[in-house]
């Protein structure tokens, strides 16, 4: 090696090249064999039993493939960032694009490294973290401008052409899943100084691939096969029987009403929750980007106060989207109109040559 390679940059290459490798070995870009992924109701299937972290690698597969794939999405914030009523505070993640230990609007999935005591002895666990992708989604039912939908195939995504990252969706997610960003969004042309702070973010489970028949490339990255995707029941069937297999245990499938993303694990949710927690407590992290697995989560929407937000929201919701709608379509016009006039000016400097 040559002596003016550091370390560290060995190290960055090695997994850079290693996940190219792995990207091309596992098809990225190859249409998905199964039946049933470009349509209809489909459901992850996360196994703790197989997941190492990718821990002799600086990235885990499936996080670099989730940025390689979604890096042309990432937030430009405009700066200096300014603060907005009624918060006297902004969210910028912009300095801090290389964290990977944690949810942001950078980075929409990370792998926790959680260290537990189960049946006597220590035990690690690496848990891939993103979006669970609710069947009910708390969400996107109380987003006060619909930013927030539901795919056919369980894919629930963030708008951040309409999203005025009030941080709703984050208050109501059982897992604190969507990360803000200041300094971007809508917000900035219709009421910067009143409201909004930005755009909300979080895995939309590659929609986008998912409309081709791809697999998410999360998926396809992994070297272990620990993240699989097929159509919801089946992987419904294939968690509780390798749950049976190991003794194991299932989460996911009932949390919050039901998920479209479903673990099994050796080790009980229970005390890996309680394992996150007191991991978090013992380097004073508070905030939300690392999300715990409560078990038995009822869903908010099932409860007599979401319920009345929820109906409370409804006619707001849909006032917003149609002002929204009309905004963009103005919008449009007004570019569409720069762009022409603009080409009116190029044909006269043309004709005056």
């Amino acid at each position: 090696m040559n002596d003016n390679i550091s370390r560290r940059t060995f190290f960055k290459r090695t997994t850079v090249a290693g996940l190219l490798g792995a990207l091309a070995a596992t098809g990225l870009d190859k249409p998905v064999q199964a039946a049933g992924l470009s349509s209809g109701k489909l459901g992850t299937l996360i196994d703790l039993t197989k997941c190492d972290g990718c821990k002799d690698f600086e990235t885990p597969y499936c996080v670099g493939a989730c940025r390689m794939h979604n890096q042309e999405r990432f937030p430009e914030p405009e700066k200096p960032l300014k603060k907005y009523w009624p918060q006297d505070k902004v969210e910028d993640w912009s300095d801090k694009r290389g964290l990977k230990s944690r949810l942001t609007p950078y980075n929409w999935m990370f792998v926790d490294h959680v260290k537990v005591q189960h049946n006597g002895t220590e035990q690690e666990v690496y848990v891939p973290r993103r979006c669970m992708h609710c069947d009910n989604p708390t969400c996107a039912k109380l987003c006060p401008f619909s930013a927030i939908t539901k795919d056919p195939s369980g894919a629930v995504s963030i708008d951040d052409e309409i999203c005025f990252g009030g941080a709703k969706c984050r208050d109501v997610c059982p897992w604190g899943i969507p990360q803000r960003q200041a300094g971007v969004g809508l917000y900035l042309d219709v009421a910067p100084d009143l409201a909004g702070g930005g755009v909300m973010y979080k895995c939309d489970l590659c929609v986008d691939l998912l409309a081709e028949g791809k697999k998410p490339a999360c998926v396809s990255a992994c070297p272990k096969g620990a993240i699989s995707i097929g159509p919801r029941e089946e992987v419904r069937t294939l968690a509780y029987q390798k749950a049976e297999e190991i003794k194991g245990y299932v989460y996911g499938d009932k949390e919050n009403g039901g998920t479209a993303t479903i673990y099994v694990s050796a080790v009980p949710f229970e005390i890996i929750d309680e394992g996150i927690k007191m991991d978090k407590t013992s380097k004073k992290d508070t905030a939300p980007g690392r999300p715990g697995m409560p078990v038995n989560i009822e869903n908010y929407l099932s409860t007599g106060k979401g319920m009345f937000l929820s109906a409370v929201m409804a006619p707001f919701a849909g006032a917003a989207v149609a002002g929204l709608t009309a905004y963009r379509t103005m919008k449009g016009k007004k570019a569409k109109q720069v762009q022409n006039d603009g080409n009116e000016q190029g044909g006269e400097n043309n004709d005056g040559k």
